[in-house]
């Protein structure tokens, strides 16, 4: 019998949340929850309506088990990387496990103007961050790296448009794991725009479909 979860907690944290909720639960759909009920049946419409920090810190809380989340982790060694649904929230923000294959990773690319937070739930992913292309500029040239970064497993990122483009990769000769949440859903709905390293030209790209969703293969 599920007993429920008795012990003080601070609000605005994940364990406070998990208050709620039957032990027999585990952490990672925990997460799915707490994520859903943060962003409520509105936020998420307007990048404006989302509390990032909020959402940072429940990210944060959640203590990676491979067990509790490699449903969802269906990778693909012949691509760089696996986009798997896991939730769609209340239908203006995603979820997404990304399986990186050894020695690949994405092109530079931009967020559709959503928030992106990334926490790494197994391995070591290489975040370089450029600026983007002045607009009208006609003169092609290498993109301008802003930052390069090393994120390790349970370590949290975020990104939006105005902080730049960026690039994901992995290093090692593993796969790696990683949870995205993205609001509102712009990229896998509109697409997004992908950048030529060498020349700064971008081309827009329509289709970021999922490799998998809720478990099951499409």
């Amino acid at each position: 019998m599920a007993v429920g979860i008795v012990q003080t907690v601070r609000p605005g944290t994940l364990a406070a949340f998990e208050c709620s909720l039957n032990v027999d639960v585990n952490r990672f759909d925990r997460l799915v929850l707490a994520l859903k009920e943060a962003l409520g049946p509105s936020s998420g419409l307007t990048s404006d309506d989302v509390d990032v920090e909020f959402l940072t810190k429940l990210m944060k809380d959640y203590k990676s088990d491979e067990r509790e989340w490699a449903k969802f982790a269906m990778g693909d060694a012949s691509r760089g990387y696996t986009r798997n649904l896991v939730d769609e929230g209340n239908g203006k923000s995603n979820l997404l496990v990304l399986v990186w294959s050894p020695g690949k990773g994405s092109p530079i690319h931009d967020h559709g103007n959503a928030h992106c937070l990334m926490k790494i739930l197994r391995g070591d992913l290489t975040e370089t961050r450029y600026a983007f292309p002045e607009a009208g500029e006609e003169e092609e040239k290498p993109m301008k790296v802003i930052s390069e970064k090393v994120y390790k497993e349970n370590q949290v990122a975020y990104m939006a448009d105005e902080l730049g483009v960026h690039r994901v990769w992995n290093r090692s000769s593993d796969f790696a794991v990683s949870l995205h949440l993205y609001t509102p859903p712009n990229v896998a709905k509109g697409g997004c725009h992908i950048f030529n390293e060498e020349t700064g030209k971008k081309s827009h790209i329509k289709n970021c479909g999922y490799y998998s969703a809720y478990g099951k293969k499409l």
